[in-house]
């Protein structure tokens, strides 16, 4: 099964409470997702596949440091047995403001909604964008009932 998206951008979310983007603040003694898959993606831009970054976002919460290889890889394999939501479902372009800007090899960047880069991105064509997934339930529809 391949998740990875190509030549892509994810978008902000339309109900995205920010106007830039923000670092997202870690939590208590654990780090959030948010701030797991922005430490991955900021430090290393273009290296993660949009499956390593959901993998490993869930792998670093599990508190299973001497993990072998072959642990992980079983534990990989177990991860992706069981469908799982894509980045458009990240909190960080759902909350933070971060657009994630896929390569023709499916590796991921962040890319600030407040940038140039952004804007172009989003005009220019290059690219299919795909906006990230809205955390509201309520349509987008005019006069049509929330469900």
């Amino acid at each position: 099964m391949n998740l990875n998206y190509y030549q892509t951008l994810v978008a902000v979310a339309d109900d995205s409470p920010v106007t830039e983007s923000v670092v997202p603040p870690d939590r208590g003694a654990g780090k959030t997702i948010a701030a797991v898959q922005y430490e991955m993606l900021a430090g290393s831009p273009y290296v993660y596949t949009q499956e390593d970054v959901l993998f490993e976002s869930w792998f670093r919460r599990q508190d299973l440091p001497d993990a072998s290889e072959q642990e992980v890889a079983r534990l990989r394999d177990e991860f992706f047995s069981k469908s799982q939501a894509c980045l458009r479902a990240s909190p960080l372009p759902k909350k933070y403001g971060w657009g994630l800007v896929f390569d023709t090899e499916g590796r991921v960047a962040l890319c600030p909604m407040d940038s140039k880069e952004y804007q172009d991105l989003l005009t220019d064509g290059s690219m299919k964008v795909l906006k990230a997934m809205r955390s509201s339930r309520t349509s987008a529809t005019p006069n049509r009932p929330p469900r």
